[in-house]
């Protein structure tokens, strides 16, 4: 029996996480989706739930970068600084890709500096994305 995926999407475009969801579910209608447009809520859950995530049962975040209130960069930072206050890994149990509509290089190339961060995606959200992210992921 194989587990069913799991993912987060933090974005404020709630358009955005109904498609992450849409694509999500026809890929794999069995994968968990949890959708937040709040980035600060979708931290908090990261935060109280991380016990929960496993190298057996991994969650995919789906982390946008242009939000108000908290970015996606001030996002990574908090979570970095959340693993290393708590001398945590999280290597194998979050799995964390860039999801943003910017096409610049500087965000890429700012992206990937993040130990955490697997890829840089650009959306939309597409089928053969989230193939490829369940193949590197359900092994």
């Amino acid at each position: 029996m194989s587990i069913s995926p799991r993912f987060i999407v933090v974005d404020d475009d709630k358009f955005n996480n109904a498609l992450c969801t849409m694509v999500i579910g026809r890929i794999c209608p069995d994968a968990q989706v949890l959708t937040f447009h709040d980035p600060i809520a979708g931290f908090d859950y990261l935060i109280n739930d991380a016990p929960n995530f496993s190298v057996t049962h991994p969650v995919v975040l789906l982390l946008d970068i242009n939000m108000p209130v908290m970015n996606g960069w001030v996002f990574l930072d908090k979570l970095n600084h959340f693993i290393v206050d708590q001398n945590k890994s999280i290597t194998g149990q979050l799995i964390i890709y860039v999801l943003s509509s910017s096409v610049d290089k500087k965000d890429i190339d700012k992206a990937m500096q993040y130990p955490n961060v697997v890829d840089y995606i650009i959306k939309p959200i597409t089928k053969e994305i989230i193939r490829k992210v369940l193949d590197q992921v359900v092994k």
